[in-house]
């Protein structure tokens, strides 16, 4: 191969990739879905996510053809305590998109929210933005309100900011501030950008401290605000473009 003649790129997009923009499910959930077999391109089953596929070609999960997806679109929801953040729950516990208005159709959440966390949770029909802003290297920060029950001090509350090992998993930076005590309750502003399952909880019970309540309040540049809990509103989608800076790509793309 001559030296200034680089290797072909094959058309189109990963397989996975295209089915999360179709809004089915999240691009880690779309690869799941084709390695249980689920997933065909033109008739013929689908072994490995490392495909590439165009609009000609005719996708299809569980013999359904991909619809062509919707405008992208995104909500902020806040979420009740004794809700799961997926669409079936091997428990039968209640799930968020269950109690969802059956009108949004098919949407994804942006990252989870654990059964008693309450407060913000971004939702998206479009399962490839959802996975670009919960990835970790968007660096985006998930602040909560959190209430301790037990003694504690900020200083005991600023160990954390250097990060902290449990049970052989690293736990990035977190910043706690302490607001308000009383007796053997607390309330605590808490920021971190990794957002690991139960982390909070997990840190804090190795200050010795127990997480009676937790509310997120933001996730990057998208606020609760005044949500009551169970509602759900629609973000403009300039807004989150925006902020996701889609417009500012597209923009540099035909310049």
């Amino acid at each position: 191969m001559p030296a200034d003649k680089k290797p072909a790129t094959p058309d189109g997009d990963r397989i996975a990739k295209v089915i999360a923009r179709a809004g089915i499910c999240s691009r880690r959930d779309a690869e799941k879905l084709i390695l249980e077999g689920r997933v065909k391109v033109d008739g013929v089953l689908v072994t490995s996510p490392a495909l590439n596929v165009t609009t000609n070609h005719v996708v299809q999960v569980d013999e359904k053809p991909l619809t062509q997806p919707d405008a992208a679109r995104m909500w902020r929801y806040h979420k009740p305590s004794g809700l799961v953040t997926t669409h079936k729950d091997e428990k039968d516990r209640p799930t968020v998109f269950a109690n969802l208005p059956k009108h949004l159709g098919r949407v994804v959440s942006v990252g989870r929210l654990d059964y008693n966390t309450e407060g913000l949770l971004l939702l998206t029909n479009d399962g490839e933005i959802a996975r670009r802003m919960e990835i970790p290297s968007a660096g985006w920060t998930r602040v909560y309100r959190v209430r301790l029950f037990g003694k504690v001090t900020q200083a005991e509350l600023d160990k954390l900011a250097t990060g902290i090992t449990i049970d052989g998993v690293k736990y990035g930076p977190i910043v706690a501030d302490l607001e308000r005590s009383k007796g053997v309750y607390s309330w605590a502003t808490v920021s971190l950008k990794e957002g690991k399952n139960r982390e909070i909880k997990r840190v804090m019970e190795r200050l010795g401290l127990k997480v009676a309540r937790l509310i997120r309040t933001s996730y990057g540049p998208f606020q609760l605000g005044q949500l009551i809990e169970g509602q759900i509103e629609e973000i403009p989608a300039r807004l989150w473009r925006e902020k996701l800076g889609i417009g500012r790509k597209k923009r540099a793309d035909h310049d």
